[in-house]
């Protein structure tokens, strides 16, 4: 049986340095992970100024030291209502596309955005959908150029807030190269939390064959408002989506995602035990 493939969130990581980076992976025994410049290292990288030197500058030496870049995470705002903004956030993104061989990611990623900034409930309108997919179709007909993947990534306050909408959104641009990343914590809220079984399942069972990763974080209800908490100290049920991957995406990436360091450790061993149970 193929083993659990668990990376993490570079800028989750208490780190200043591609060094650092590598130090901790290897230490906490992961094999990969997502690395967002503008995160990791806010106040060293501009996207913007990023050439192919300094994309290989990190790619070339995760490779090396055997830590691979799995997601290229590149969050922007591609449904802003503003579009000034939205361009210069599609323009940002075509640009990382163009440096993802260079960093030797498997993929570039982002969330969907929001129309305005913040929560609101224009995203959840067919106008945001449309906002959201239309800006797809130009960043993923970009990415067919270079021979890259991209991942989008579904989440209740966003205008793909569903496993629904994900379905719908991959039917539409058809290209083999739009996948889907897996965050069932995402999904929750308040209505369906309870019947996160289903939620999960469906979500499984409707992008089989689209979801290229997994991120894992977990949820508490709090307040009638759900609350992300580290890996195993919530209510989210991760035996399906490991039950998943063990059995039919061996070695997908799973990525640890809203654990702070102190935290990881026990993730692990939380995320393994369940692996090799289910």
């Amino acid at each position: 049986m193929f083993p659990l493939n668990l990376g993490i969130r570079a800028h989750d990581l208490d780190v200043r340095n591609r060094e650092e980076i590598v130090q901790k992976v290897s230490q906490l025994h992961l094999s990969h992970i997502q690395f967002a410049p503008q995160k990791a290292f806010p106040e060293q990288l501009k996207l913007t100024d990023m050439t192919l030197g300094s994309a290989a500058y990190f790619g070339e030496y995760f490779q090396k030291n055997n830590i691979e870049l799995s997601i290229l995470g590149c969050y922007i705002n591609l449904s802003s209502k503003n579009q000034e903004v939205r361009a210069q956030a599609l323009a940002t993104f075509k640009q990382q596309i163009a440096l993802c061989s260079a960093y030797q990611a498997k993929m570039i990623a982002t969330e969907t955005g929001s129309v305005p900034v913040g929560y609101t409930k224009e995203n959840f309108t067919e106008e945001a959908y449309q906002i959201a997919r239309n800006s797809i179709i130009e960043l993923v007909a970009h990415a067919e150029n270079f021979g890259v993947t991209v991942a989008v990534e579904a989440g209740i306050n966003h205008p793909i807030y569903n496993y629904q909408l994900a379905k719908r959104l991959i039917d539409e641009v058809a290209s083999p190269n739009l996948k889907i990343i897996l965050d069932c914590a995402n999904l929750m809220h308040k209505e369906n939390h309870a019947d996160q079984e289903k939620v999960i399942r469906g979500a499984l069972d409707n992008l089989h064959g689209y979801i290229t990763a997994l991120h894992l974080k977990d949820y508490i209800m709090e307040n009638g408002k759900i609350r992300m908490v580290p890996v195993g100290k919530g209510c989210l049920d991760f035996r399906p989506v490991l039950h998943y991957i063990k059995y039919e995406r061996p070695l997908m990436y799973a990525t640890l995602e809203a654990t702070p360091e102190i935290y990881v450790p026990e993730a692990i061993e939380h995320l393994q035990f369940i692996y090799q149970d289910c």
